[in-house]
């Protein structure tokens, strides 16, 4: 990998990107490399959107692959695609002043998720997320990109799969990378993959940098009850689990990277289920 640490920083842009390779050189921008590198996340000739919500996360996810594109020995282009889902005007304003301070080059487009959304009583959340992925896809091919890229980070990963276990009935996790199923040719890849949630706070924080919460009308509606969504009550019940396993959150996401199929009872694959019946009579289930 090249150079990152070029002195030139003149700019309110150049000095954040700085604490990104420097004060939070561990924490941020190791953990951010490692995931695109393990898990092969960028290849030359790739042309990336880098979708940005106005939120935390996108914005330090723009910043990172920015910074990557400059110095790393891939070849490949990035693209900064922002939806604006129906935000208010002080929100639209708000991503925008944040995208100049950040020196990110913002394709808006314009779409009305949010009242789509506001009329569904059932996983707005879910619904509004599916709408804009949809939305992204296609406007980044249309722009002749072949990736696009979300900010979900660690704490998203864990969140999920406990959110999948106890209210799915199932085993499964928000993968680092995976090929749409609607328009063809394109894939979605997750670089903050390995980023904690408390060192994205801490970087905005250090910067002062005020970024959008969820800026949907159906969330907000439902801000002061508690445990307003399921991934609320996940985001607690790990910090309560916290509280005397300090190894929670790291155990959870081992769990779905050591998965022994031969002591499950049933999986699925290619949409074929299976169970261990299947290769029981030639195998057999070793007691331990």
């Amino acid at each position: 990998m090249g150079n990152c640490n070029n002195k030139r920083q003149l700019s309110r842009a150049q000095e954040i990107e700085r604490t990104i390779v420097k004060t939070y050189r561990k924490d941020i921008w190791g953990r951010f490399v490692k995931a695109v590198e393990h898990y092969e996340l960028i290849a030359d000739g790739d042309c990336i959107a880098v979708c940005v919500s106005g939120g935390k996360d996108s914005a330090l996810l723009a910043k990172l692959m920015q910074i990557y594109a400059r110095c790393s020995d891939k070849k490949f282009e990035v693209k900064f695609l922002s939806m604006d889902p129906g935000y208010s005007e002080a929100n639209r304003k708000r991503l925008e002043d944040n995208a100049k301070v950040l020196d990110i080059p913002l394709n808006i487009f314009s779409t009305n998720v949010f009242e789509a959304v506001d009329d569904t009583e059932t996983s707005p959340c879910f619904i509004c997320a599916r709408m804009r992925r949809g939305h992204l896809y296609r406007r980044a091919k249309e722009m002749g990109c072949n990736k696009i890229a979300l900010g979900h980070h660690y704490d998203d990963v864990i969140e999920t799969i406990l959110m999948g276990m106890l209210y799915g009935a199932q085993v499964q996790t928000m993968m680092p990378k995976l090929v749409s199923d609607n328009v063809e040719g394109m894939e979605l890849i997750r670089p903050l993959y390995l980023v904690r949630e408390q060192d994205v706070i801490a970087w905005a924080n250090f910067n002062g940098l005020e970024f959008l919460r969820c800026a949907c009308s159906a969330t907000q509606n439902l801000a002061n009850k508690p445990f307003s969504t399921k991934r609320a009550e996940i985001k607690k019940l790990i910090a309560t689990l916290k509280e005397t396993n300090p190894l929670v959150e790291s155990n959870i996401f081992g769990s779905v990277e050591n998965i022994n199929l031969r002591k499950v009872i049933g999986y699925r694959k290619d949409g074929e289920k299976r169970t261990f019946l299947d290769d029981y009579r030639d195998s057999g289930v070793k007691t331990s």
